[in-house]
C-alpha cells in the first residue's frame, strides 16, 4: 500500500517529522494548519520553511474546505482540540443531528466519511477520555460512536513520552483507528480480545506493557450520536479498543524505559537574556505550595490549594509537561540551573523543540516571534513516539 499521509492541524509538522523519520516512503499529500484570529500563520510559514511551499499546504479554515477536494490518501493524522463534542437535533427533527460549530472533531469526521482512509492515527490531551466533568467519558463515547458508524475499529491508549525512553513528561491519548476493508481490520477482528490490549494491538507492538488491570466493556448497540450526547457516561481506562458496536477498556502498565534526563539536551554558553536576574522571589512563590480563601461566583467559600513545583528543575529528569506559556513568569515555565554558570535560568527554544525531539533550531524563522516558537513546543508533539508508531505503520502497510 502506497504511504500517502493527510496532515490536519499540522502545526510545526510533528506528525510529518516523525513518519518521515521511519521511512523516506512517507508522502504526504496534503497539510492544513490554521491559526484562527490571528494575522501571522508562524507555524504555517514554519511548516513550509521545512516541507517547502505547495498548492497542497493549506493555510485555511478547515471549516470552510469542500472535503471533497482533499486529495485521496491511506493515512489521516492530526492532533485536535479537546473540545465540547455535544449534539442537538437538527431543525428538521429525525432528519439527523447537528454538531456544534466550531468543533473540530466533525471536520475529522467529514473527512474520513468524505475520502474513506484506511487508517486513521489521531492525538489528543488525555482529559478527552474524561470529559466533560458533567458526564465522563461522553465525548470520546461520541467520537467512538462516528467510527464504528462509518466503518471503523479502534484503539486507544494514553501514553506518557518519559516512559518509553523520551525526556519530557507529557500524556497524550492516541487513537489508531483502521476501516474494515483493510486487512488489518479483518486480522485485529480474528485476534483475541485481551491480546489486542496485551500483545498484537498497534499499541502492544509499539508501547509493549508489563500488566493489564480491570478490563471492563460496555456496549454502543441501538444507540444514536444524539442518545450518546444525552445520556452515555463512561469511566474509560488508559488503554483499550472499538471492536464493532463493543467498547473494551483496561487499565495497563507499561514496561518502563530509561527517560532522557534534561541535562543531556542542554546548550552551553547561554545568552545571558535567559538568566533570572530579578523576579526569583516571585518565582519562588509561583513554584511554592499555597492555600488561598477564595469566593466562587455563587457566593461559596473555599480554599484553593496547589502542591510545589521543583525550583530549580532537577536536570538529571526529564522535563515536565511544556505548556504554551513556557518562557513566560508562572509556575509551569522550567527554570534550571545552568551546569557552567550555577545560576538560574530559562530553557531555550533550541532546548524546548530537543525536549519534544524536533531538530535543532526547527522552528527559527525570519518571522517567528521567539514567544511563539516556545507556544508551538507547548503545542508540539513528542516526535520520536510518532516514529515509533511510523516503524509499526510500515509493517502494517506492507502487509496491505
Amino acid at each position: 500500500m502506497e504511504k500517502t499521509v493527510c496532515e490536519l492541524f499540522a502545526g510545526v509538522g510533528g506528525f510529518r517529522l516523525g513518519l518521515e523519520k521511519s521511512s523516506h516512503e512517507w508522502n504526504t499529500v496534503w497539510a492544513n494548519q490554521w491559526e484562527p484570529g490571528k494575522r501571522s500563520q508562524h507555524a504555517f510559514d514554519c511548516y513550509c520553511k521545512q516541507f517547502g511551499h505547495s498548492e497542497n499546504h493549506v493555510n485555511y479554515d478547515i471549516s470552510q474546505i469542500d472535503k471533497s477536494i482533499i486529495p485521496n490518501h491511506n493515512l489521516l493524522v492530526g492532533g485536535f482540540p479537546c473540545q465540547d463534542y455535544s449534539v442537538a437535533r437538527s431543525l428538521s427533527g429525525s432528519h439527523g443531528i447537528d454538531g456544534k460549530k466550531g468543533v473540530l472533531w466533525w471536520q475529522i469526521r467529514d473527512i474520513i466519511e468524505t475520502k474513506r482512509p484506511p487508517f486513521v492515527l489521531l492525538e489528543n490531551v488525555d482529559r478527552l477520555l474524561k470529559s466533560p466533568a458533567s458526564q465522563r467519558g461522553r465525548d470520546f463515547g461520541i467520537m467512538l460512536k462516528c467510527l464504528s458508524d462509518l466503518g471503523y475499529d479502534a484503539e486507544w491508549r494514553v501514553i506518557n513520552a518519559a516512559d518509553y525512553g523520551c525526556a519530557q513528561k507529557r500524556r497524550r491519548v492516541f487513537i489508531f483507528a483502521y476501516n474494515n476493508t483493510s486487512k488489518y481490520f479483518k486480522k485485529t477482528n480474528d485476534t483475541n480480545e485481551n491480546d489486542i490490549i496485551n500483545s498484537d494491538g498497534f499499541f502492544a507492538k509499539t508501547f509493549p506493557i508489563n500488566q493489564i488491570f480491570n478490563t471492563k466493556q460496555v456496549s454502543l448497540e441501538n444507540q444514536t450520536i444524539f442518545d450518546i450526547s444525552e445520556n452515555f457516561k463512561y469511566d474509560f481506562l488508559n488503554s483499550g479498543y472499538l471492536k464493532g458496536k463493543q467498547i473494551i477498556t483496561a487499565r495497563i502498565e507499561p514496561i518502563f524505559e530509561d527517560s532522557i534526563p534534561l541535562k543531556y539536551l542542554l546548550e552551553k554558553d547561554v545568552d545571558s537574556k535567559y538568566y533570572l536576574n530579578s523576579n526569583v522571589e516571585k518565582w519562588e512563590y509561583l513554584k511554592g505550595s499555597k492555600k488561598i480563601n477564595r469566593t466562587s461566583k455563587s457566593g461559596h467559600e473555599y480554599v484553593f490549594s496547589e502542591g510545589p513545583v521543583a525550583f530549580p528543575d532537577d536536570i538529571n529528569k526529564p522535563a515536565r509537561t511544556m505548556l504554551t506559556s513556557e518562557s513566560s513568569l508562572n509556575r509551569s515555565t522550567h527554570v534550571i540551573e545552568d551546569p557552567q554558570t550555577g545560576k538560574l535560568r530559562l530553557i531555550t527554544p533550541l532546548e524546548a523543540e530537543r525536549i519534544n525531539g524536533f531538530n535543532d533550531n526547527w522552528t527559527k524563522t525570519e518571522t517567528m516571534p521567539e514567544k511563539f516558537r516556545y507556544f508551538c513546543m507547548g503545542n508540539a508533539l513528542v516526535v520520536p513516539l510518532i516514529t515509533r508508531m511510523g516503524q509499526t505503520l510500515n509493517k502494517i502497510f506492507e502487509a496491505e
